[in-house]
C-alpha cells in the first residue's frame, strides 16, 4: 500500500497533526488502520479530541490515496462530486465521473489539471480490486441483519 505522511491529509490542521503524532500515527497507512471502523474511530476519537465524524473524512482520505494516481486536488474534486469513498468510486461509470468533475471544476477551479477519462478508468478498476478497510456499521448491528434472513439470534 502507499502511505503518505499525514501531512498530506487536506483539513488536518498542524495541532492535529501534532496530536496524532504523539500516538504514534505518522503516516496514512497508520491513520487508516487506527479509524477504521465506528468503534476504533470512537476510541481514538477519546485519544485525541479529534471528532469521529471527522476522523471519518480523514480515514476517508487515507483510503482514497491507496489508489494509484489518486493526488490532494483530484480527491478535492471527486469528494466535490459526491464520491466521499472507495466504495462509492467502485460503482461509478467512468464516462460519467469525468463529466461531473469537468462539470464541478468549471465552477470551483479545484485543479489545473482535469485527469483523462482513461485515468478516472484506471482510478475505478484499481478501487474495485483494493480490499475494504473502512467500515461504517458497529458489529452489534449484526443480528438484524440475521433475522432478515430467517434466521433466529
Amino acid at each position: 500500500m502507499t502511505s503518505y505522511p499525514i501531512t498530506h491529509i487536506d483539513g488536518l490542521d498542524a495541532d492535529e497533526v501534532k496530536t496524532l503524532r504523539t500516538l504514534g500515527i505518522r503516516t496514512t497507512e497508520r491513520l487508516l488502520d487506527e479509524a477504521k471502523s465506528p468503534k476504533a474511530r470512537r476510541r481514538l476519537a477519546e485519544k485525541c479530541g479529534i471528532d469521529e465524524k471527522r476522523l471519518l473524512r480523514f480515514a476517508n482520505a487515507c483510503d482514497h490515496m491507496r489508489i494509484k494516481g489518486m493526488g490532494k486536488g483530484y480527491l478535492g474534486l471527486l469528494q466535490e462530486v459526491g464520491v466521499d469513498t472507495v466504495r462509492e468510486l467502485r460503482y461509478r461509470k467512468p464516462e460519467n465521473l469525468a463529466r461531473a468533475m469537468a462539470e464541478a471544476n468549471k465552477k470551483k477551479r479545484l485543479v489545473r489539471f482535469l485527469p483523462p477519462e482513461k485515468l478516472v478508468v484506471r482510478w475505478i478498476e484499481h478501487a474495485k480490486k483494493l480490499p475494504l478497510k473502512i467500515s461504517y456499521k458497529d458489529q452489534a448491528e449484526g443480528p438484524r441483519n440475521s433475522r432478515r434472513r430467517g434466521i433466529d439470534a
